[in-house]
């Protein structure tokens, strides 16, 4: 598998405040990669330095072969690189379907309908949804529609911040059921997430962030089966 993602020493502060502290690790196509670790620790400010919403103080973020220093969020996303953020934003006045019109701004309009039918497909709440107004959806909906948006603009990466953050546990197994069949389907996923548990049962690899630091990393089967992980994440 070739590598798609590969952040190297990465340090990223808040005003004074050292969030991310000389972070490295790849991604490889086809892969579920998990960044677990507690609130605070640094994991969407990771995703959002990727993402280009921040900018790191030192290191690189290579994405498909080229360095993304310097280059705005939005051209970043015309690259290939999607981002469903934590909390989802879904554009609360628009519809369903406008919200999705609205993930594929960096497509030719010719693949527009073809885009919308597959995200009916897997998501077949939002084809019954698809005029109702995005902010009287349910929250696992509204993270559904938040996911068919970032799939509109074709990845060739998908990231998924908090994906069943605020969510019943019905439709958090709902949500990573959905990352299952992305997965098989051969989408490459960066997944950054609190429930440890089931971030690890659906990733090939992860790495643990502790205050800005990965201390640990392996693959999902290795950290799920670690007395520490099982501790300090899996109330073990």
């Amino acid at each position: 598998m070739s590598e798609i993602l590969k952040v190297s020493d990465l340090h990223v502060y808040y005003g004074s405040i050292h969030a991310v502290k000389g972070v490295s690790f790849e991604v490889h196509e086809g892969e579920v990669v998990t960044l677990i670790g507690a609130n605070g620790a640094g994991k969407s400010t990771v995703l959002n330095t990727i993402s280009g919403l921040l900018h790191p103080k030192t290191g690189s973020v290579s994405f498909d072969g080229h360095d993304l220093k310097g280059i705005a969020a939005h051209n970043i996303v015309r690259r290939g690189l999607a981002q469903v953020p934590e909390g989802r934003h879904v554009f609360l006045h628009m519809t369903v379907e406008e919200n999705l019109e609205m993930g594929a701004f960096t497509q030719p309009n010719s693949t527009i309908e073809s885009g919308i039918a597959d995200v009916y497909e897997r998501f077949p709440r939002l084809k019954e949804r698809h005029k109702q107004v995005a902010g009287t959806l349910s929250g696992g909906e509204q993270q559904m529609l938040a996911m068919g948006r970032a799939l509109m603009s074709r990845p060739k990466l998908l990231m998924l911040d908090e994906p069943s953050m605020g969510l019943a546990p019905l439709l958090v197994e709902q949500i990573f059921g959905i990352i299952r069949e992305l997965h098989q389907s051969g989408t490459t996923i960066l997944l950054v997430e609190q429930n440890a548990a089931a971030a690890l049962s659906v990733a090939d690899r992860g790495y643990v962030l502790e205050t800005g630091r990965i201390v640990t990393s392996g693959t999902g089967a290795e950290l799920l089966a670690s007395p520490a992980i099982k501790k300090a994440y899996l109330g073990g």
